[in-house]
């Protein structure tokens, strides 16, 4: 329903209610039909409940059009940083993940270190052992590889916990998956992650959004806004500058 419909039937509703209820004691008679000072007072109480009505009509269409634009440009008007972040900007987000094996090989403490040694803000952390529907919406670009049911589970099938995380900051996507390395860790570079901690593609310990649009699919999939928190970095103007 639309303000100005809503507005006219609250009005309708409440006419009996304003007559009853405002007109004067005087003007109340045992006839049935209503004295002249009763209706030019009524008449005024409704026009001023219209009037009331219409500005709150007015004041809802407003924070409605105000929000839905505020919302479309990817700022909430609390400045909350939306949950996937806002692209090319310090409050880029991405998704990193530390699988199974990662975990399993205490390395979940060395991969935080190296984001927030290189001036990474955590925003999102959980641990947990991923549904197979949670693994197969994550991989569903790789339904159709013949090792998807193999990745599937072993994602998911609970002899070790994947770390999820939501790391926010200036170009953070592409920088994070320089940090990672190559997906074979044969080609990845000495000073990268997998090119430091891993051998074997089948256990390459970590997972990174590879472009935007894989980011904020990922962090909706697997965080909800209320799992992340928006927090002001103290050392920022340490980390980020122009000059």
């Amino acid at each position: 329903m639309s303000a100005s419909r809503f507005a006219s039937s609250a009005l309708r509703r409440a006419a009996p209610q304003l007559r009853s209820s405002w007109a004067p004691k005087g003007a109340r008679t045992l006839t049935t039909g209503p004295s002249a000072s009763s209706s030019r007072f009524s008449a005024n109480v409704l026009t001023l409940g219209a009037m009331g009505l219409a500005a709150a009509a007015g004041t809802m269409t407003w924070y409605y059009q105000s929000t839905s634009a505020n919302l479309t440009q990817g700022v909430y008007l609390d400045n909350r940083t939306p949950s996937a972040g806002i692209k090319g900007t310090p409050q880029e987000r991405t998704f990193i993940a530390v699988k199974p094996d990662g975990v399993q090989r205490a390395l979940v403490g060395e991969i935080i270190k190296r984001f927030e040694a290189r001036g990474y803000k955590l925003v999102g952390l959980k641990m947990l052992v991923p549904s197979k529907a949670l693994a197969e919406k994550h991989y569903a670009d790789l339904r159709t590889k013949p090792f998807f049911k193999g990745l599937v589970e072993y994602m998911t099938n609970g002899k070790a916990p994947v770390v999820g995380m939501v790391w926010e900051g200036q170009d953070v996507i592409r920088q994070g998956r320089r940090m990672l390395g190559a997906t074979n860790p044969l080609e990845s570079d000495a000073g990268t992650i997998r090119g430091d901690f891993c051998i074997s593609i089948g256990r390459n310990i970590i997972h990174g959004s590879d472009s935007y649009e894989s980011a904020l699919k990922e962090i909706t999939l697997w965080f909800n806004e209320n799992e992340l928190a928006d927090w002001q970095l103290a050392n920022t103007e340490w980390i980020n500058s122009a000059n």
